[in-house]
């Protein structure tokens, strides 16, 4: 504060000199304020902007000029705040020298943190910063938004560092609005400046809304400076065919420490897209014959460089995953199939889920023999549809674990949809299911009465506790754990001892479940296709023994 008084009442010392040319007031002021000074941080002034314009020479006043009458006065004797006195005159005469040396002299206290000896404090500088903002100065704006923070600038100073072409202030700006019009054109207005974080923020902002030619130049601009826009860069050229740049590209990210693009360069060592030819001639290389108690064989896809790189994840931590180990099923490693080997949407047939039309993989499982799929699309909501698991880039392991438990029967403990609780949340209905893990309320005790007795052969101690599952109806629900469990919320990663018997015995009750098959069968029944229709049919029967 003592440092503002200081410099408060040196303006008012010197305010009968503001008839002095500017150019006098900053030569008066450089005096004080050179390098060598021992009350200035070395190196703040830059020489060239020293020069004075055609008004005066920077000789033609003295420095003892400052503040008339000083050794007169108790006030103590401060030649650099007299000098940032001077200088703030000069500055509103309208010289842009005189505010380009306050600028520089008050960004480097800054860069110091205003700790040097002898230096600047924060509220000097706050001081006189805001004296240029209210000069409409863009670039003291911006150095005072960065001194008070997010929360003690004003959108004012930043928004008038933005209009300065200030690129940093105009990514702050950009990326503090919620209009998306506002954010595109000062993230545009940045990017123009050549300013790397602004040119990949709008190269993000391009990608997110899918406009890839916008931020292919951008993504190409940026790629070999930042780790990020290479990998970036890199996925756009191999969604392009360009696969050999687009290695080069991965390569550079991976150097950089980039741990996907990493994951990229192994999935593209492991794995080829093919069409579904390649994909039938090379099925006969994995034997599930070599696998023990294969009762599920769940076959993944991938439809894209980025599903493969997550399908080989999920199929790592399967295999990792100790709790599941004992289970009957078999996981196959994922198959990468060309774009546009399956047509998928995110709200597939208008249901709001992920879903795709699945009958190319029909002669790919004649020849491989899986009962299950999994494929993994771009984006949309995880779900199963009777033997086939879909799963987007974004779904965790945990996810694909939840699901693969409806691979087996077992019923959601959250709240389900009131269509699907309509068919299961009464005494008649969830016979029809038989799901292991939850049953529901009937005048006399709970329905179907042989899971619980299933529960307690299993586990006498078994606690019947309230489950979630048909409260969207008001109706009452049970599950054999007081815990939150996996089929409540997949990634609470509990999953009880009872559960893992239950899902055994529901593996080796093979009517119990859905397969492939039965999907192939109403695809084809429904394309007209009688014969395809009749082999999945078939099919259907010798793996339920419904036949």
């Amino acid at each position: 504060m003592r440092g503002l008084f200081l410099a408060v009442f040196a303006l008012l010392i010197v305010a009968g000199d503001s008839g002095r040319y500017a150019p006098q007031l900053i030569s008066n002021a450089i005096s004080v304020l050179l390098p060598s000074h021992p009350n200035v941080d070395g190196g703040i002034l830059n020489s060239g902007l020293l020069e004075v314009d055609e008004i005066g020479t920077s000789d033609s006043v003295q420095s003892d000029t400052i503040a008339p009458n000083k050794t007169d006065t108790t006030f103590e004797n401060n030649p650099r705040d007299n000098a940032l006195a001077l200088l703030w005159l000069a500055a509103k005469q309208g010289s842009d020298i005189a505010q380009a040396h306050m600028l520089e002299i008050f960004e480097s206290a800054y860069n110091n943190g205003f700790s040097s000896k002898g230096s600047i404090d924060q509220e000097t500088a706050t001081y006189f910063l805001e004296k240029l903002v209210n000069l409409e100065n863009a670039d003291a704006a911006w150095l005072l938004y960065q001194i008070l923070g997010e929360e003690g600038a004003s959108e004012r100073f930043m928004r008038l560092a933005a209009l300065g072409d200030v690129a940093e202030a105009q990514l702050a700006f950009a990326m503090s609005t919620d209009s998306p019009e506002k954010r595109e054109k000062w993230l545009i207005r940045a990017a123009s400046q050549d300013y790397l974080p602004a040119q990949a923020a709008l190269a993000d902002w391009y990608l997110l809304h899918g406009q890839q030619q916008l931020a292919k130049p951008l993504l190409a601009a940026t790629a070999t400076l930042d780790m990020q826009s290479a990998f970036k860069y890199a996925r756009l050229l191999w969604g392009e065919g360009e696969f050999s740049e687009a290695k080069s590209h991965f390569n550079f990210a991976a150097k950089k420490g980039h741990q996907q693009a990493e994951k990229a360069l192994e999935a593209i060592k492991l794995y080829s897209p093919y069409s579904v030819a390649q994909a039938t001639r090379q099925s006969g290389t994995f034997n599930w014959e070599g696998k023990a108690n294969c009762l599920q064989r769940v076959q993944p896809f991938a439809t894209s460089l980025a599903t493969i790189m997550r399908a080989h994840e999920l199929y790592q931590s399967y295999n990792n995953d100790s709790r599941l180990k004992n289970l009957s099923i078999c996981l196959a490693p994922p198959i990468w199939l060309k774009t546009d080997v399956l047509d998928c949407d995110a709200n597939y047939k208008r249901a709001g889920i992920l879903g795709c039309n699945i009958t190319p993989l029909a002669n790919i499982a004649k020849k491989r023999k899986f009962s299950h799929a999994v494929v993994v699309a771009e984006q949309g909501k995880a779900n199963v549809q009777n033997g086939v698991m879909y799963l987007d880039i974004s779904d965790a392991y945990s996810v694909f674990v939840h699901e693969l438990a409806h691979f087996a029967g077992f019923a959601d403990e959250y709240p389900i949809g009131k269509g699907m609780a309509n068919k299961l949340c009464d005494e008649d209905g969830i016979e029809d299911f038989r799901p292991p893990n939850v049953v529901v309320d009937t005048e006399y005790w709970y329905a179907p009465h042989e899971t619980v007795e299933n529960w307690l052969s299993i586990d006498p101690a078994t606690i019947i506790a309230r489950a979630k599952t048909c409260s969207v109806l008001g109706l009452n629900s049970y599950k054999p754990s007081r815990r939150i469990t996996f089929m409540e919320h997949h990634d609470s990663g509990v999953i009880p001892p009872l559960y893992l018997v239950l899902w055994q015995q529901q593996l080796e009750k093979q009517n119990a479940q859905r397969p492939i098959s039965m999907n192939f069968f109403q695809a084809f029944h429904n394309s007209g296709n009688r014969k395809e229709a009749a082999h999945w049919l078939a099919e259907y029967e010798a793996f339920t023994g419904t036949k």
